[in-house]
């Protein structure tokens, strides 16, 4: 089955809400196996919306509309789908009856204009809605040999959930008979053309296949797999997410709900390590401290504009290089490493947004292997916006690396 997503209301093109709708409906019908080709937006004007309904009833199996249920003369999705349909509306008078009585209860006359919202077609069935006045619609014709489907629910959010859920999803469960799993691989440290080099031969698959993405938070790697019931479909990805697992190893730092924060925070705590962070310089400081959070283990986030500033802070003559400074703020705190990133920014050109950002990071703790500290450095020509974003996960990735590697003891 093939679906396509229809949302109506002119204040989605004009952008005053944002179309969540369609983001919930679309991750509720890959769960269920079912293919979303299409989304579009109208608004309320009925010669368009009958255009915009004919063009999807074409070409996918299951339309799937929100919006333009209401009372209002702007509400046109009932007559428009009668249009595109050529078949006349009629008053369902046991829905009357229910839209007069919900009314009653609140102690006031149903308004004439109501009355459209219990109307149907012929080849319709009504969704209950018992949290709104606008019963949604299923309607279900043959069209080119095969049967299709029009599944039609208010705009408002929770109306709509309810419906998909209690009275859409189980009708659609039956009838299609497949699942789709996915499973998202999250990777830091390799950028996106590299990993995707690394795995190029196996993103031809049909079930499961393989989708690199870059994010804000590294490259996403997505395993998706379809199959009669879900046991089976997570069958088919864990033979392909090993495959991937041996050849990124480590760089993998989770999969799915995981970031670079959570992952970093659960090895600090499993280590019991305590720990501090340095930032120096102005394009560095908010970097990591925001990204950790506040754990018990940690001794604070210590933001200095230069080395020479620790002077005031720990009554100690100005270290040389940042190496020494990370001794001297582990030795001050008494925390069992410390993580540390100085920046150096400096404009690109002529645009104030683009820079060049050169960052020192130092990793200083208690090692079973080195013996000192693990350093690197990086620049990156980036937008001011970015900078303090990719130090964070910079240092997070020097950290959460170190201590799946076991590079660091605990004391």
């Amino acid at each position: 089955m093939q679906a396509e997503i229809l949302s109506i209301g002119t204040e989605l093109l004009l952008g005053t809400i944002a179309d969540t709708n369609a983001q919930y409906l679309a991750q509720r019908l890959a769960g269920l196996g079912i293919d979303c080709f299409f989304i579009s937006q109208v608004g309320d004007n009925q010669a368009r919306l009958v255009e915009t309904l004919r063009r999807a009833w074409d070409r996918s199996q299951l339309v799937v509309t929100t919006g333009g249920l209401g009372p209002t003369q702007d509400d046109l999705t009932r007559e428009s789908i009668a249009e595109m349909l050529g078949e006349s509306l009629v008053v369902v008078p046991e829905q009357e009856a229910r839209l007069r009585r919900f009314f009653a209860l609140r102690g006031a006359d149903m308004p004439e204009r109501n009355l459209k919202q219990a109307m149907i077609i012929s080849s319709a069935t009504l969704l209950d809605n018992p949290v709104g006045t606008a019963p949604g619609w299923w309607v279900e014709r043959m069209h080119k040999g095969s049967p299709q489907v029009i599944v039609s629910m208010p705009g408002v959010p929770f109306e709509m959930k309810r419906m998909w859920e209690n009275e859409v999803e189980p009708r659609l469960r039956a009838s299609n008979g497949n699942v789709l799993v996915s499973r998202t691989l999250k990777v830091l440290g390799l950028g996106e053309s590299r990993v995707e080099e690394m795995v190029f031969d196996l993103m031809d698959g049909v079930n499961p296949t393989l989708a690199p993405y870059a994010k804000q938070d590294g490259v996403h790697l997505r395993i998706t797999a379809k199959a009669a019931d879900e046991a089976e479909a997570r069958h088919k990805i864990e033979g392909l997410e090993r495959t991937v697992r041996d050849r990124l190893g480590d760089a993998i730092y989770g999969m799915d709900a995981d970031t670079p924060e959570s992952v970093t925070s659960r090895l600090l705590g499993e280590a019991g390590t305590s720990f501090a962070v340095l930032e120096v310089g102005t394009g560095a400081i908010g970097s990591i401290g925001a990204l950790l959070g506040t754990l018990p283990e940690s001794l604070g986030v210590f933001g200095i504009a230069s080395l020479k500033a620790m002077s005031g802070i720990m009554s100690m003559s100005a270290p040389n290089n940042l190496e020494e400074a990370t001794e001297s703020l582990r030795v001050y705190t008494g925390a069992q490493l410390v993580i540390a990133a100085q920046a150096e920014v400096k404009p690109r050109g002529e645009d104030p947004t683009s820079v060049v950002a050169r960052v020192d990071l130092i990793l200083s703790g208690d090692f079973n292997r080195e013996g000192r500290p693990l350093s690197s450095q990086q620049t990156w020509r980036t937008s001011t916006t970015e900078v303090r974003r990719l130090i964070g996960l910079a240092a997070l990735n020097m950290l959460r690396l170190s201590l799946l590697e076991g590079k660091m003891v605990k004391l």
